[in-house]
């Protein structure tokens, strides 16, 4: 599919993918963050593991494609809403006992889906072919996990949990599809999100695993 057989963003699906933009880096902030918390990190190591995970997908993303300086350094917004995201968990973190593992998955698998399918938008809005669409909605979706899990010493999830980077992957690539099918961009970033996020979940609650040795 060439570029211009593409659906062109309308002006309302472009401000959904800059709100699911923001979106997955709130959400990413505030799990990345309680991650930190978890590994009894003081407050600047919490904000700068949540920073890295809210940021670091969207930044390859951009990197890979050309689109320099990257969008989270164009603007404070997603800088600030990476910051805030932090400073929620650790807040959270002072007053509240425990936050339940269930609900750090869910906030994981929707950032996941939201991230999946604006990285694979912005992917086919630059004219990329069907395999860099699912590339790069996947990096942008695992990216900024895989440096959370590298600053806090433990092995990246998206390398050994059930079904990760493989949701990630379904929810692009249904985006492309949607493309493909020539439907608008709003209806398949909203089906590539519910892919992605309907898989982790279900592979969470049904311990779905990929085939490994031993």
């Amino acid at each position: 599919m060439s570029f211009t057989d593409v659906p062109r963003r309308s002006a309302t699906s472009a401000r959904l993918y800059l709100g699911v933009d923001l979106a997955a880096t709130l959400l990413f902030a505030v799990e990345g963050a309680s991650v930190g918390v978890h590994a009894h990190l003081d407050l600047l190591g919490v904000l700068v593991v949540g920073f890295c995970t809210a940021l670091v997908g969207g930044v390859l993303r951009d990197l890979l494609m050309g689109d320099t300086p990257p969008a989270a350094f164009r603007s404070p917004v997603r800088i600030v809403l990476a910051l805030t995201g932090g400073l929620i968990a650790f807040v959270l973190a002072a007053t509240v006992a425990e936050v339940p593992a269930g609900v750090l998955v869910v906030l994981d698998a929707l950032a996941l889906g939201l991230f999946a399918v604006s990285g694979a938008d912005k992917a086919l809005q630059s004219g990329a072919n069907g395999w860099v669409v699912v590339l790069l909605g996947t990096i942008t979706a695992v990216g900024g996990g895989v440096v959370r899990d590298v600053l806090v010493n433990t092995v990246p999830v998206v390398l050994v949990a059930s079904v990760y980077a493989t949701a990630a992957a379904a929810g692009a690539l249904a985006v492309w599809i949607a493309a493909r099918l020539r439907w608008s961009p709003i209806v398949g970033m909203v089906i590539g999100f519910v892919v992605c996020t309907l898989l982790r979940l279900a592979a969470v609650a049904f311990d779905w695993q990929l085939p490994h040795v031993g």
